[in-house]
């Protein structure tokens, strides 16, 4: 069959893989993109770990925290130029201050009027591409970071069990440097707990391939198998990652030091990462 340009681009921008091993990788699962991705993790030729492709449109991620909500915004449109643009920043945040406003979960008439509004002005189309928000409550604090001119934005929520905890300068420092650690490492999940158990299985999958051909006893197999899904772990999951700050301490180690030093549990219960351009 005839395997595409476009979709070899594709699988290699998913991938990180050659040309030529994506276009194999195509041919070989007769042009279905999902088999062909698999293939070439277990080949060991793709980033098992990577989150998405490569940005595909230009835009911007806007963040907001407020008393009992925050939420981050990417809004979307044809060129760079107009991502730096006064009136397409300002109505980045209107609209995110209506989302958390009104509590909205899902584009509606009246974020796409105010987008149709600076249309007609801006002379550029663009649109709103998706939005997310998290609650505080009162044990709790959210923290946000949007790097450089909004081509990445995080939130990242934390939880104290005592809350006069949340007003300590090394907590907020801390929630800080977490917030740009998630900003440069770009976790999928927060915990192992939270791993899908669809992807928890195809990474088994594709591990155990990858070790089959040393011949070991299913026992040792296993011990190994078990040992790559512990590394890719510490690659995916934010508690897991070597801090920004200190690589040799994992999240969860700053965390739980930071924790007895106040005298009182501290837990990142939640975050949130936006890229411009990159799949939903």
């Amino acid at each position: 069959m005839e395997i595409k340009a476009a979709d070899v681009k594709k699988l290699r921008d998913k991938t990180g893989a050659g040309m030529m091993d994506c276009k194999k990788a195509l041919t070989e699962s007769g042009g279905d993109f999902a088999k062909a991705e698999k293939h070439l993790k277990e080949l060991g030729l793709a980033a098992a770990a990577k989150r998405s492709g490569r940005a595909t449109n230009e835009g911007r991620v806007f963040s907001k925290v407020e008393d009992k909500r925050a939420g981050l915004l990417e809004l979307a449109c044809e060129t760079d130029f107009v991502a730096r643009n006064k009136d397409f920043i300002k109505l980045g945040e209107e609209l995110l201050g209506l989302v958390i406003s009104k509590g909205y979960t899902e584009i509606n008439a009246e974020l796409e009027e105010r987008v149709k509004d600076t249309i007609s002005t801006i002379k550029e189309n663009m649109s709103i591409k998706r939005f997310t928000s998290l609650e505080i409550a009162d044990n709790e604090m959210v923290t946000d970071y949007i790097h450089g001119e909004g081509g990445i934005g995080v939130l990242v929520k934390l939880r104290a069990e005592k809350p006069e905890l949340l007003g300590e300068d090394s907590v907020k420092t801390f929630a800080f440097d977490t917030a740009l650690h998630i900003a440069a490492f770009n976790p999928l999940y927060l915990d192992r707990a939270k791993v899908d158990e669809d992807y928890r299985k195809e990474q088994e999958e594709i591990f155990r391939k990858q070790a089959e051909h040393l011949g070991k006893p299913e026992k040792v197999l296993a011990g190994i198998v078990q040992g790559k899904l512990n590394k890719h772990y510490s690659e995916i999951c934010l508690l897991d990652q070597g801090f920004v700050k200190d690589e040799k301490q994992s999240v969860s180690k700053v965390l739980a030091q930071l924790s007895k030093e106040l005298g009182g549990k501290l837990e990142i219960v939640d975050f949130r990462y936006y890229r411009v351009g990159d799949e939903n």
